[in-house]
């Protein structure tokens, strides 16, 4: 593991299993026997998208969707997904990031509402996950923007309440049909 690189429970057997998959068939080479959004073994965040895996969804879309993160860097984080595996954010098509984009402002504002906060903070990493998302949190200060501070292992009732702020704060904005039920 990489110091300063945020600590995702299972993240270990996540990549054992992902260097699995790739002796087999390397990710990143397109296959031709399944669609491209199909791999041999489907990121966490397809994953999660599937319904395989839980997750605290916000917002979901035909082309993307939004979740808190397992690891925040504040109440209310949520990464913000494309439903295709796309790796980078750089190999993302111009329209695809667009929509990701969008849905990360949307999420954003939805957080400074709910959570009172001056600014919504975004980050593109992709380092512990290989499929594009960005990080989008109610932010206080620029001290938040540190993945070192992710908090361990969150209380499940205050990542439930935050969720339901977030979705709250999505409805009254008008943004209801891309809202999920809790």
């Amino acid at each position: 593991m990489n110091p300063g690189r945020p600590v995702i429970p299972g993240a270990d057997k996540i990549r054992a299993d992902l260097a699995s998959a790739a002796e087999t068939q390397d990710s990143r080479t397109p296959d031709t026997q399944n669609p491209p959004d199909r791999r041999a073994m489907s990121t966490l965040f397809t994953r999660i998208i599937e319904g395989e895996l839980p997750g605290r969804f916000v917002w979901k879309a035909p082309d993307v969707v939004a979740f808190l993160s397992i690891g925040p860097l504040a109440d209310g984080h949520v990464l913000v997904v494309p439903r295709a595996e796309v790796d980078k954010w750089t190999d993302a098509s111009p329209e695809l990031l667009a929509k990701v984009t969008l849905v990360a402002q949307t999420i954003g504002r939805a957080q400074m509402e709910a959570f009172g906060a001056p600014r919504a903070g975004v980050i593109i990493a992709g380092f512990e996950i290989n499929h594009l998302h960005l990080h989008v949190w109610p932010s206080f200060s620029e001290a938040e923007y540190d993945f070192k501070k992710v908090q361990q292992n969150p209380d499940p009732a205050v990542m439930d309440a935050a969720a339901e702020k977030i979705r709250a704060a999505l409805r009254a904005a008008g943004h209801g049909e891309n809202v999920p039920a809790a």
